[in-house]
């Protein structure tokens, strides 16, 4: 249940979206590098981010019917995707997924950008996107799974 605004007493009052994503801000010291999203673009639904590994960026990109922001370095490509675009969803090995599109694992330096979408979002879809990275890695969707007594 989402309760915002102010209490009876006059405390203001989270709802347990903003709790889940405040608690998933908090992380270890150090450097975090985000994927920068293009100036200019904005990402009203939050923003995470799923990799791949390099071989398999190729072959992902041409089967999704709408393309966000993709990364690249030699080792991985990044997807833009909506906040908590993990929520019933198990991607599947090799993919991550990374909330606040951090880059952890990276190499040195930040990603770079080969694809910018027309428009001002960001967001690859992230059913498709899915569906797609399952096909391309061989892996049977976790809801198209046979289910065993």
């Amino acid at each position: 249940m989402s309760v915002r605004g102010t209490s009876a007493a006059g405390a203001r009052v989270l709802s347990l979206d903003t709790v889940v994503r405040l608690k998933r801000g908090l992380r270890a010291p150090g450097a975090v590098r985000r994927l920068p999203v293009p100036e200019g673009m904005t990402v009203p639904l939050g923003c995470d981010a799923v990799s791949v590994p390099a071989r398999f960026g190729p072959l992902v990109l041409p089967l999704l019917p709408r393309v966000g922001c993709v990364y690249a370095d030699q080792a991985n490509w990044w997807w833009i995707v909506p906040a908590d675009s993990d929520v019933a969803l198990a991607w599947p090995t090799p993919a991550q997924y990374t909330t606040g599109a951090v880059v952890a694992d990276a190499p040195a330096g930040t990603p770079g950008l080969i694809h910018k979408p027309v428009g001002t979002v960001p967001y690859t879809p992230p059913i498709p996107l899915f569906l797609a990275v399952c096909q391309v890695v061989g892996t049977t969707p976790v809801w198209s799974r046979p289910i065993s007594a």
